[in-house]
């Protein structure tokens, strides 16, 4: 027989939605300085919590993190827009090719197995963060180094690889576009601001997609289709301050200083979901 979901106490559930505020402010720090939209953080604490329902944690986890995105990354993005940090020859067409790609990658998401969307997951953060320490020109930058543009391939077959990745993992692209621009030139206070507009398509499209995607998740639960709407307005209430003032001493960091601190946090976020 299925096993019956345990009714959440209130204190249970004021315990849960008072980590996630603190969660959600660390995704709104990560968002700006790091071009995350959130997804790292998100996706670990929200599957924690969904382990209530260990047949939908992870495809929950993703959905849920893909609609903070909407929101952090848009925030983000008017910010970085308007402090004059967004490069509009590095947006257009990159950003049109990972919209198509995140198409693909969150019709995938909703079929694809728990534990290999968990473990794919956790493969995706783990190369990243190797190729980012071996390849040169990520965590040092020489000072005469000057952006390049990029090229076709890496616009259209890149750019719709990296919106397949991200949406099926519900990770927004930053993980991928920040080190593409590292490798273009880029210093990281443009890169991550980048990371943000690039993040978008990726974070629309995977949440209409999970959001009508059918759940059988428990009939107490409050979701849209795979999103917890709960958890999502947990994390926004701290997030959104918390990119109201990062915002502001974001460009002042040095930059390898910078570079360091992103891949320090990808580890953590790699830890965090092996451990569970």
């Amino acid at each position: 027989m299925p096993a019956v979901p345990v009714r959440p106490t209130v204190e249970g559930v004021l315990i849960e939605i008072s980590v996630l505020l603190g969660f959600g402010c660390l995704s709104g720090v990560t968002t700006v300085l790091f071009g995350f939209g959130g997804g790292f953080i998100t996706v670990p604490v929200v599957y924690a919590f969904a382990l209530a329902e260990p047949e939908h944690a992870m495809h929950v986890a993703v959905a849920t993190s893909t609609a903070v995105m909407v929101v952090n990354a848009g925030s983000a993005t008017l910010a970085q827009w308007r402090a004059g940090r967004l490069r509009r020859d590095y947006l257009w067409p990159l950003v049109a090719f990972i919209g198509l790609g995140a198409v693909l990658g969150s019709f995938a998401a909703t079929i694809a197995d728990e534990s290999v969307l968990r473990w794919l997951f956790v493969a995706y953060l783990a190369l990243t963060i190797a190729d980012s320490v071996v390849r040169k020109g990520f965590v040092s930058r020489r000072d005469d180094d000057r952006p390049r543009a990029l090229g076709g391939i890496t616009t259209t077959a890149g750019g719709t690889g990296i919106g397949a990745v991200a949406s099926f993992l519900g990770v927004g692209g930053s993980v991928l576009t920040v080190p593409l621009m590292r490798r273009k030139g880029l210093p990281m206070a443009d890169a991550t601001a980048l990371a943000n507009p690039l993040s978008l398509p990726v974070a629309v499209i995977g949440t209409a997609v999970y959001a009508f995607a059918a759940t059988g998740t428990a009939s107490g639960s409050v979701h849209l289709g795979y999103v917890d709407l709960v958890a999502a307005g947990a994390l926004l209430c701290g997030s959104l301050p918390a990119i109201a003032v990062t915002r502001r001493v974001v460009g002042r960091i040095p930059d390898r200083a910078h570079a360091i601190a992103y891949l320090a946090l990808l580890v953590a976020a790699l830890i965090a979901i092996v451990i569970r």
